[in-house]
């Protein structure tokens, strides 16, 4: 019997305790719909255990009442549901993106355009150019079809392009290259239901030109900027211009300080590597015209105009020495210099250019002045000296010769001749003989004078035009600028 109280007073215990754990327990949280798709709890149920009512257990039980969380309250994210929904549309985890389209078959064909925003500079020493420009590809990825009821692209940046296949286009003859990133990287991506793509960047090239200065500045140029696939040949991808020649568009604005844009034109055609095989390229060809104005003003004009100096040294006497050596110097010197910077913004090619012709013609021009005075200089140092002589000679040679008279004798008013030492010894008589012979003498003398007075005229007559100065400059008054003047309307006639 102990036994049997005992395990019904340990009961009692129990159903106790177990009465008292349920009334201190008054709100219980149930799970709702939303754990099973992985998101926060958003309503809490809550009830309240009804009390006993003298020692009766009542069954009935409040309702428990629903209280929703501001949270469910938010509106979905559109932009997180359409995000899920274009990626589900494209596909792009279920192919292999790492294969062009129609892998192992016919080649891609893929559509270029180009329009030309800028062409920045164009350098002659570097002989390259830099433009900038927007690069278009079209092509057909069946990959990327998607359905759709309205038949609508969707549009994309440039987080897509890592994920698909694009072409890999390059510049041939490139030096530096880089694609827009402000404020994010300039590219698009438009994908049509059909699986077509439209796939534009904005990039700005700086390529090689081969540029021929042997009209510089009278020139024209003609660059292209060249377009090639890089890893695939012409039987993978086939690269065209969508449209022909209305594939490539400029802008209208487009202007270059030193050069006129003639027009711009597209041609296309197949390169040959010998380790890899045949690839389509693509060329856009533009054609520039040299503004001359500026080289006229910087280089023709100065250089004609010192040419021009060099001659004022014609209209100088002779005599005036330092006048004529400056001046003759100041032009060759300041030709030098023209020459000098002509040359230094120029790139140092093996062949002879327009302007160099010009330059050192009028250099040569120049410096024939300064040798025109030095031989002047030099004939007038020669007639000088010859003159000095000729008087020297003449003075001594029109004086009687006393050679072979025993006495020195003085000229008098009459013609006669006298003894100074011993005049008043002779006698008339004797005067006249010795008068006589000394005549006789005397004509000798001048015969002689005159012989040779002839011979020397006529040798000076012979060599007046070397000889005289004043004729050579007056020669080179006419000379000079004439042969200046027919090497320019040859030059200009040639080049223009």
């Amino acid at each position: 019997m102990r036994c049997f109280a005992r395990i019904l007073l340990l009961l009692l215990c129990l159903l106790v305790i177990g009465d008292c754990r349920r009334q201190k327990s008054r709100k219980k949280r149930w799970p709702t719909e939303n754990h099973t798709l992985g998101t926060d709890e958003s309503e809490i149920w809550d009830y309240s255990r009804p009390p006993r009512q003298h020692g009766i257990r009542v069954n009935t039980e409040i309702p428990p009442v629903c209280f929703v969380s501001p949270k469910s309250k938010k509106a979905a994210d559109g932009t997180k549901t359409r995000r899920l929904k274009n990626a589900h549309l494209l596909q792009i985890d279920d192919h292999d993106f790492t294969m062009r389209p129609a892998f192992a078959g016919p080649a891609v064909p893929v559509g270029v355009d180009v329009q030309v925003e800028s062409l920045d500079s164009i350098s002659e020493v570097d002989m390259d150019f830099t433009m900038t420009l927007y690069l278009r590809h079209y092509w057909k990825d069946e990959r990327l079809a998607f359905p759709s009821s309205t038949n609508k692209s969707m549009t994309f940046d440039g987080r897509l392009v890592k994920k698909i296949w694009v072409p890999d286009v390059f510049f041939v003859h490139s030096k530096r290259s880089f694609i827009h990133d402000t404020t994010t990287e300039n590219i698009m991506l438009r994908v049509f239901p059909d699986g077509h793509v439209l796939y534009s960047l904005r990039v700005t090239v700086t390529a090689a030109c081969n540029m021929d200065f042997s009209r510089f500045p009278l020139d024209s140029q003609t660059c292209s900027l060249e377009l090639e696939s890089y890893a695939y040949t012409d039987e993978d991808l086939m690269l065209y211009w969508k449209s022909g020649d209305e594939s490539l568009s400029t802008d209208d604005r487009i202007s270059l300080s030193q050069f006129l844009i003639q027009k711009f034109h597209t041609t296309s055609r197949l390169a040959f590597y010998s380790s890899t095989g045949w690839y389509n390229r693509l060329y856009i060809n533009f054609t520039l015209r040299r503004y001359i104005f500026f080289f006229l003003l910087q280089t023709y004009f100065p250089a004609t105009l010192m040419v021009m100096l060099s001659w004022v040294s014609f209209w100088i006497d002779r005599r005036a020495v330092p006048a004529r050596v400056s001046l003759g110097i100041t032009t060759v010197l300041t030709m030098s210099t023209i020459i000098t910077g002509v040359n230094a913004s120029m790139p140092r090619v093996s062949y002879i250019k327009a302007v160099d012709i010009y330059l050192w013609v009028s250099f040569v021009f120049v410096f024939l002045s300064v040798l025109q005075y030095a031989a002047v200089n030099y004939l007038t140092t020669v007639r000088d000296g010859k003159d000095r002589k000729l008087r020297e000679s003449a003075q001594e040679q029109t004086l009687p010769c006393t050679c072979g008279m025993p006495h020195a004798k003085t000229m008098m008013m009459d013609g006669t001749y006298s003894d100074a030492n011993s005049l008043a010894g002779y006698t008339r008589a004797s005067m006249a003989v010795e008068d006589a012979e000394d005549k006789h003498e005397q004509m000798m003398v001048h015969l002689s004078l005159d012989e040779s007075t002839l011979s020397k005229r006529k040798s000076v007559r012979s060599f007046r035009i070397i000889q005289n100065t004043h004729t050579i400059d007056t020669y080179s008054r006419i000379i000079f600028p004439g042969a200046y003047t027919l090497f320019n309307l040859i030059y200009w006639c040639v080049y223009c």
